[in-house]
């Protein structure tokens, strides 16, 4: 299987395209672009003020991740 994007807002080339791809008996789905979760984009916009504002931690090589989980 593959799969083909088109990017368009042209209904007219949507049209012809789909008109095609029925034409040669081919199945295809159709699906819209959705926005984001307004709670995710602000959690991560957060993230990038804390990342600004030097509110890091490294990992240091070889360190597991759970243990700066776990220290705070």
């Amino acid at each position: 299987m593959t799969t083909l994007f088109i990017n368009t807002e042209d209904q007219t080339v949507l049209k012809a395209v789909k008109a095609l791809l029925t034409g040669f008996k081919v199945t295809f789905e159709e699906a819209s672009d959705k926005e984001y979760d307004p709670e995710f984009v602000s959690m991560v916009q957060e993230g990038e003020k804390q990342i600004k504002a030097g509110k890091t931690v490294k990992l240091k090589e070889g360190e597991s991740i759970w243990n700066l989980v776990s220290s705070k």
